[in-house]
């Protein structure tokens, strides 16, 4: 074994505000200290998320006043521990906020700030609806960043649905690539596994992915199932349904030694693309 990482998913449930969403988180976060984690992972909207219809309205503030992001930044700071807080809603221009993740040190510093670039808007079903683009400005820069253990990418939720984005952080250099998420129940049981684990084997990575779980106030549910899957596409950690801390230790050295062995990455060629390619038979 190489050099490794101790990490953990704080699967929390969606809460209304801010102060109930630091109720929730930061006692996980403390038991995974407890537990030796150096590494923390949060969900999608880990501040606060609630719904409207088809709107989603998560308690949103600017950043430099978010009540969360501070909070967490200080215990990071506090308890000298990385952490992926997967993202919460900071306030844009027109009454619209950005979905918007922070890779934050062992200091507290923000080492990099992530928009979520892919919208949810679905209709799942007569009664399901989501339409994130009414409420969230998208982003449009994939982010990557170097720490002690590699580099590692920043994702959010729906992403998961783009391999080309993965495929750009993967040939970044980015071993590890984290994705939050507040996946839906029904999305979830359907995709959620295979997805990430997709993600996973195509690129030779480390998928690490915390998932919201439970009832989200106004209406709708979210899957749950923290995971952690390994370059080769083994589920290392499932969280199931329960609000809980999960850990897993990485060997690092598996991101070399997986692209060594499928060099899938060097063999991308390019192409012509077309709607439709027809060839008459001989």
């Amino acid at each position: 074994m190489g050099p490794t990482l101790d990490i953990a998913c704080l699967q929390t449930r969606p809460m209304p505000d801010f102060e109930s969403a630091l109720a929730e988180a930061l006692p996980l976060a403390e038991q995974a200290v407890a537990a030796g984690a150096k590494f923390l992972a949060l969900p999608e909207y880990c501040g606060g998320l609630t719904s409207e219809g088809s709107r989603i309205a998560p308690p949103a503030a600017a950043e430099e006043a978010h009540p969360v992001l501070a909070a967490l930044r200080a215990f990071a700071r506090t308890k000298m521990v990385w952490m992926l807080i997967g993202s919460v809603a900071i306030a844009a221009k027109a009454g619209r906020i950005l979905n918007r993740g922070f890779l934050v040190d062992d200091r507290g510093v923000i080492r990099a700030r992530y928009d979520k670039i892919h919208m949810f808007d679905v209709q799942l079903s007569e009664t399901e609806v989501f339409c994130e683009s009414e409420t969230v400005v998208p982003g449009s820069e994939a982010v990557s960043a170097v720490t002690p253990w590699g580099r590692m990418g920043l994702t959010i939720c729906y992403d998961l649905r783009f391999p080309a984005l993965y495929r750009d952080l993967a040939q970044s250099g980015a071993g590890i690539i984290f994705v939050p998420a507040a996946f839906t129940r029904r999305t979830g049981e359907a995709h959620w596994i295979v997805l990430n684990r997709a993600r996973a084997i195509e690129n030779g990575c480390f998928i690490v992915s915390p998932c919201a779980t439970g009832k989200v106030p106004g209406g709708g549910a979210c899957f749950g199932h923290s995971l952690v899957v390994d370059p080769w596409g083994q589920v290392l950690v499932d969280a199931g349904t329960a609000p809980c801390m999960v850990r897993a230790t990485l060997d690092l050295a598996r991101v070399g030694e997986t692209r060594s062995r499928i060099p899938s990455l060097d063999h991308d060629r390019a192409y012509s693309r077309s709607s439709t390619v027809e060839r008459n038979a001989a």
